[in-house]
């Protein structure tokens, strides 16, 4: 077996872990909006959010040199 796929195995175990111990759900507010969802939804959508501006961020950067 590959050492990357061994690496990607432990990260997805880990992945799993992770969200069976933050499935509760929590209530979310901002401005006028209010719904529920599970805590690892939220973390992981933040997580998302991050890289995307992260990356745009690093492009835009990149692009005015």
């Amino acid at each position: 077996m590959n050492w990357r796929w061994i690496i990607i195995l432990i990260l997805m175990l880990l992945l799993v872990i992770f969200t069976a111990q933050n499935y509760e759900a929590v209530a979310i507010q901002f401005l006028f909006w209010s719904f529920q969802t599970s805590r690892a939804i939220i973390i992981f959508g933040t997580l998302l959010l991050g890289i995307i501006i992260g990356w745009t961020s690093f492009y835009m950067w990149k692009r005015q040199e």
